[in-house]
């Protein structure tokens, strides 16, 4: 889905009229530095909740009434959360029938919300989708009495986006999301659920999060996310049967089921396309596992090379990236201060994310958009550079 989208509200001061609201959910946006395109086959991610993200102002109703308005995106939401969710209707109003979809298979909703929301940076490649339905989540459950454990929300909110909105996802994004903290880094194991967060080592140098945002915004549902999906599960189809091993539906078929070695002796005979895929998790997996290592002692310069490594494999075993994308990477590579960084997000449009010395901010920022805009010209007035640190996850405010 794409939405117009007001670039004045990044600069608007808070607005007093936000008072006769009773509630407010802060919901981040996220990074994911290492473990790209590998939870939807249950792989092991990497990923912080950042300053920046999707406020939800509400009250509660005593009647079943959802009515919504947004300060991003035009148009308003009116439905009723004690009735089932029709069919999307392609606006962004979908989020919030999505969670309501996705509670309603597990508690019954009596009251809606009264509401406005409100994101901070432009749409792409940051998992403003995945924010704003666990902001939704949060605020059904609130009204109606329901208490969820912050790993409840993230399952309900990315069952919704799977089976409501359409998007094949794992659970990276909602988990950013839900379980960040501020002072480490979320490690995700997608196959088990199990996670933890690893505190910053003391020796660790400081960084800031650079966001260069294209220009381009993208709507993963219209883009290649899931037929990548569907590459990677096929992949797996293909090793379980050249190496006559029964063969499971597709919906319950990973990659992380495979071994490496069976991909080893198969990738051969498979077609190359799918070879790449498996070759992108496989690599990832073993990425992932070094960066947590690297994390642990403080080596962020060698955290930072692995997440530029991910990049790699992702354009050219995961191939995507658009032309901007990759030549933001490109630039940002070569520009001192730059620790690491890859495509944020599925990688289709978007922004790319670096781990930068906050020493350097400026003459990265000054070079890196001085040759991208000289490369792209047309982007002259959406190009935008964006400075953020890890945070907390979505919680009231």
């Amino acid at each position: 889905m794409e939405y117009k989208f007001d670039y004045s509200t990044f600069f608007r001061i808070f607005d007093p009229t936000m008072e006769k609201y009773q509630y407010h959910i802060f919901a981040p946006y996220r990074v994911c530095p290492l473990g790209a395109h590998v939870d939807h086959q249950h792989g092991l991610v990497t990923g912080f909740a950042i300053d920046k993200g999707v406020d939800l102002w509400f009250n509660i109703r005593e009647d079943s009434l959802v009515k919504l308005s947004s300060r991003t995106f035009e148009g308003d939401v009116e439905f009723h959360v004690d009735t089932p969710s029709q069919v999307r209707e392609h606006h962004w109003g979908d989020y919030a029938r999505g969670a309501k979809y996705a509670l309603k298979k597990r508690f019954e909703l009596k009251r809606g919300v009264e509401g406005v929301l409100q994101g901070s940076l432009p749409v792409g490649g940051l998992s403003s989708s995945a924010a704003v339905l666990i902001a939704y989540v949060m605020a059904f459950a609130k009204a109606n009495d329901i208490t969820l454990q912050p790993f409840e929300v993230v399952k309900i909110a990315s069952e919704a986006e799977r089976e409501y909105i359409g998007l094949n996802n794992g659970l990276l994004d909602q988990a950013c999301i839900a379980l960040g903290k501020k002072d480490g880094l979320l490690f995700l194991d997608c196959d088990s659920n199990d996670y933890r967060i690893i505190k910053r080592h003391p020796d660790m140098p400081d960084f800031e999060i650079g966001i260069f945002f294209s220009g381009l915004t993208r709507s993963l549902v219209n883009s290649d996310y899931n037929l990548r999906v569907s590459e990677c599960k096929t992949a797996a189809w293909n090793m379980l049967a050249y190496t006559d091993q029964p063969l499971k539906t597709f919906d319950k078929t990973f990659l992380r089921d495979i071994p490496k070695a069976t991909f080893e002796k198969t990738r051969i005979a498979m077609p190359a396309r799918f070879a790449r895929r498996a070759e992108h998790f496989y690599s990832e997996y073993r990425r992932v596992r070094q960066g947590v290592t690297a994390w642990e002692t403080g080596n962020l310069k060698l955290f930072g090379k692995l997440s530029f490594d991910s990049c790699e494999s992702s354009i050219h075993n995961y191939e995507c990236g658009s032309p901007e994308l990759i030549a933001i990477y490109e630039i940002m590579r070569s520009l001192p201060g730059v620790y690491g960084g890859r495509f944020s997000g599925a990688g289709f449009k978007g922004a790319c994310i670096a781990l930068v010395d906050p020493a350097h901010k400026e003459e990265i920022e000054k070079e890196l958009t001085h040759r991208y805009l000289e490369e792209f010209p047309e982007y002259e007035k959406t190009f935008k550079v964006f400075w953020v640190k890890p945070d907390d996850g979505a919680r009231f405010l």
